[in-house]
């Protein structure tokens, strides 16, 4: 008789990583509307996985804590990250194809420990922590040198704890392998723990929303961005194609009223925009569906959507825009700026958005939350009109313009620019003041 494993209700399709801190691990039942989306969330070829809130010092081969996997059913699904299940949700829906989501997020988590080793050591602006990573990584000359002498401190700790028990006493605390530190804040630690046991495993690609707790971070974000992305493509031998798609920080709380602006948040979503530099990766922006008092804003249905727009232009070739306007150039023409866009779809219109209602255009509205400098680098708001594919902005107060900015502030509360397809345009600034 011959021993068998039978392995049933398997299906073949697509899986995806969710990671990121609370946002992310938002779940369903929290989300807006939580009690009707989860009694429709009845889709069996939508499956999620938890990853359990784990850290280590050292590269873990398996996941430690986890439930294992969960079909997409109303009795389970109100647990789901509900950004990713919105995200699945739509894949499926366009696709027809099963989607699988391992959820590994962790709530007021930095950026840090959920980056590889690989990914400090390739970026040159982060050379710090590379260097205390090398010091304890056996692998390296420094790292093998610490750890042989522990090994030494722990023969000479063997031979006194002998002595001490023989005499009656305790022995001293044995001695520690090399390490950067403990918890969960340190760097590499939640990548060690939830993100290194998953790398044998082949996945579609990755959707990540974090940065409220990096949220005073500008230009350094930016490097330690490039370092998770390159590093989770190295560990997961996609050198620079692993589809990556990000969320940008909503709006939240308030802000002066300011043309300057840079408040907040308003550096770090610059420094998430330019991270769009990188290959195959894309940002949703959702600085139109925030709460000033929440910084879990419950509107997570539009926030998985258009995640998945990046996914079904970027990475599965469907005929869709992917984005709202995103900031191309600028060419200064007199007194005026002509800004230029990436992805403006059909065209550009003034629009508000109202919860999960469709985005209204405004036909007669005036374009707010553009401000402009000259080489005086003094801010003044600007008038903004929208001319075919591009944005022309101005004031009687700048003759010479040099710089422009559009929403740059922590709640750029009346921000109102949009492509026809509803969908709204990053924050941005054309400086580096």
């Amino acid at each position: 008789m011959n021993d068998s494993i039978r392995l049933e209700n398997i299906l073949v399709g697509d899986v995806w990583l969710c990671s990121g801190q609370s946002n992310m691990e938002w779940t369903l039942r929290g989300a807006l509307n939580s009690k009707e989306e989860v009694a429709a969330a009845d889709y069996p070829s939508i499956r999620h996985i938890k990853v359990e809130r784990d850290s280590s010092a050292i590269p873990l081969r398996d996941i430690r804590r986890s439930k294992g996997w969960q079909v997409c059913q109303p009795d389970k699904a109100g647990e789901f990250t509900a950004v990713g299940y919105f995200f699945a949700r739509q894949l499926y829906q366009y696709l027809n194809v099963p989607i699988g989501l391992i959820n590994s997020s962790w709530g007021g988590t930095v950026i840090e420990p959920w980056t590889a080793p690989e990914g400090f050591h390739r970026v040159p602006e982060l050379a710090p922590f590379s260097e205390k990573i090398k010091a304890v990584d056996p692998s390296t000359k420094p790292g093998k040198a610490a750890h042989l002498k522990t090994i030494s401190e722990v023969e000479a700790w063997l031979g006194n704890a002998k002595e001490a028990v023989a005499a009656g006493t305790y022995p001293d605390e044995l001695p520690k392998l090399p390490t950067i530190g403990t918890g969960g804040r340190v760097p590499t630690h939640l990548y060690n723990a939830m993100i290194h046991p998953l790398t044998p495993f082949g996945i579609k690609g990755v959707i990540w929303y974090q940065g409220e707790s990096n949220g005073k971070e500008g230009v350094t974000y930016l490097h330690k961005m490039t370092a998770l992305i390159k590093g989770w493509r190295e560990v997961w031998n996609h050198d620079g194609d692993l589809p990556f798609y990000f969320v940008q920080l909503a709006n939240f709380q308030s802000s002066p009223h300011k043309p300057e602006g840079g408040d907040g948040w308003a550096a770090l979503r610059e420094a998430q925009r330019k991270t769009l530099k990188l290959n195959k990766t894309g940002m949703a922006v959702i600085i139109d569906i925030g709460n000033p008092k929440d910084i879990h804003p419950k509107n997570k249905q539009d926030v998985g959507k258009r995640l998945a727009r990046w996914a079904l232009a970027d990475t599965y070739g469907q005929n869709i825009v992917p984005s709202g306007p995103l900031f191309d150039k600028i060419e200064i023409h007199g007194d005026r700026v002509r800004v230029y866009f990436k992805h403006t779809g059909s065209g550009l219109m003034v629009g508000h958005k109202e919860g999960l209602k469709p985005t209204q255009e405004m036909p007669n509205g005036q374009l707010k939350e553009f401000a402009i400098a000259g080489a005086d680098q003094v801010w003044h708001w600007a008038d903004a009109v929208i001319e075919g594919q591009k944005v022309i902005v101005s004031s009687r107060k700048v003759a010479n313009p040099v710089a422009v900015r559009y929403a740059y502030r922590m709640n750029p509360s009346e921000a109102n620019l949009y492509s026809k397809q509803g969908l709204p345009a990053s924050p941005f600034r054309s400086d580096d003041w």
